[in-house]
């Protein structure tokens, strides 16, 4: 096993992370007017003026927004299976090329995902269209973090695949 599938290994590790508590939390689009409202993928949860917390699953679930969920954990599987052969490559190199496909997928999948979470934004409680937030909400710490997972993922990618490499 070469520095670069540690490094690679390392940040696969972190995106993973960031992806698993992106999605445990609700706070995907969040806005402070008339209390603090914090909307997740498959939760919402609400403050109205120093009340108690009141956290609910809408009904119905957004079709565009179950789709990222799924996605999500999907990408989630794929990065913690190629974890586990980029450890495994140490004694057995040839599921390195193994690891390095569910990698690819996963980052495929974190990319839709982020293709097709904005769609969601014309949701009657947010009351915007898609892709174009109104100005009195914006995206929270949640999707800020699977962002970040998602540009780990690419980078790790890119080190899992030696493309960072120069060639001489």
């Amino acid at each position: 096993m070469d520095k670069l599938s540690i490094i690679s290994g390392a940040l696969f590790f972190a995106a993973d992370i960031f992806a698993v508590v992106s999605l445990a939390m609700p706070h995907w689009i969040v806005s402070e007017i008339g209390g603090d409202t914090n909307i997740g993928l498959l939760k919402t949860c609400l403050t109205i003026y120093g009340r108690p917390q009141i956290c609910f699953m809408p009904s119905p679930v957004r079709g565009e927004w179950l789709l990222t969920f799924i996605c999500i954990v999907l990408g989630i599987i794929c990065i913690s299976v190629t974890i586990v052969l980029l450890a495994l490559s140490y004694w057995e190199y040839r599921v390195m090329k193994f690891a390095r496909w569910l990698g690819f997928v996963a980052m495929i999948l974190f990319c839709l995902a982020a293709v097709i979470f904005p769609i969601g934004f014309d949701m009657d409680q947010i009351g915007g269209e898609a892709y174009q937030l109104p100005n009195n909400y914006r995206v929270g710490i949640s999707y800020i973090f699977f962002v970040l997972a998602l540009w780990i993922t690419v980078v790790s990618q890119l080190f899992a695949s030696k493309v960072c490499l120069p060639h001489f």
